[in-house]
């Protein structure tokens, strides 16, 4: 009996975020250790379904970066990576789109689907969704000379078409995006999903981005989770060096987000099951929010 009145205390306290998300559009960057663990992948995707019965609608972007390296692994083709960004030629382009859109692209789609939601997989070129150019990456030497590094099909964003969101939306499907895009010069181009994610998120101005990832949030100089961060504080943890790595490009997205007119961004552990549902629709949640001032 004891655990059944959890239960419901659990649903009394989602009502309130329920109401207040219900209508509006939230943008998932799916990503780490939640897209490999068959149970958490199961998971994942009965959180969509939830979020889409209840009248939230989500986005879901996608990377997809192990399984590349695992299929650019058995091919026998060394990837190469610059500032964490992937060295993209011809060949491997073909491979990471393959991937991304050909693979687990729909395994997502199928996942919402086998539980009773309805979603729709989608690549950055279908419909010119994501428009790129090539990214112009530049490294400075100790004596600050700079160099331009050719990084191959890596691209940036130059625009999102979000009638084609709205369309999947409003015939009551889950999009579900591939990171890819195409150029003016007809190329395809890799993109990073954080990034895709943001700029989505900024286009759409949405209520919310969420990225999954597979730390805790971000952390202060002790090691312990900080729930709630401010726009303006990022550039001193940044500089200072209490903020480093991979989660520096993490926090840079969320602010271009925010920066768009998103209300909040939140870093999450997908690693911990219903991280979204712990995060969204409970008091305390369990990652980092990112508010405006």
């Amino acid at each position: 009996m004891e655990q059944a009145i959890n239960r419901a205390k659990v649903l009394v306290e989602a009502l309130p975020y329920i109401r207040d998300f219900r209508g509006k559009k939230i943008v998932v960057k799916y990503g780490g250790h939640a897209m490999v663990n068959p149970e958490l992948k199961r998971i994942f995707a009965q959180q969509i379904i939830l979020f889409h019965y209840v009248g939230i609608q989500i986005v879901v972007v996608h990377g997809g970066g192990p399984q590349i390296n695992s299929i650019l692994d058995r091919m026998g083709i060394e990837s190469s990576f610059i500032d964490g960004k992937r060295v993209t030629d011809s060949q491997t382009m073909d491979i990471v789109e393959m991937v991304l859109a050909g693979g687990i692209n729909k395994e997502i789609v199928q996942l919402i689907s086998t539980d009773g939601g309805k979603a729709v997989g989608l690549s950055g070129k279908d419909g010119g969704l994501i428009r790129a150019k090539k990214l112009l990456h530049s490294k400075k030497d100790k004596e600050g000379n700079v160099t331009s590094i050719d990084m191959g099909h890596v691209g940036e964003v130059t625009g999102v078409n979000t009638e084609i969101i709205d369309a999947v939306e409003k015939a009551g499907f889950v999009a579900v995006i591939a990171p890819s895009g195409v150029g003016d010069d007809g190329l395809t181009y890799n993109i990073n999903a954080d990034t895709v994610a943001a700029e989505i998120a900024r286009q759409m101005k949405v209520e919310k981005l969420v990225i999954l990832t597979d730390e805790q949030g971000v952390l202060d100089r002790d090691g312990t989770l900080i729930s709630s961060l401010k726009y303006s504080q990022i550039h001193k943890l940044i500089s200072s060096g209490v903020v480093t790595g991979g989660m520096i490009p993490k926090l840079e997205c969320c602010m271009r987000a925010l920066e768009g007119g998103v209300n909040k961004a939140h870093i999450i552990d997908g690693r911990v099951p219903y991280s979204i549902l712990l995060e969204l629709f409970t008091d305390s949640g369990i990652g980092t929010q990112i508010i405006k001032e």
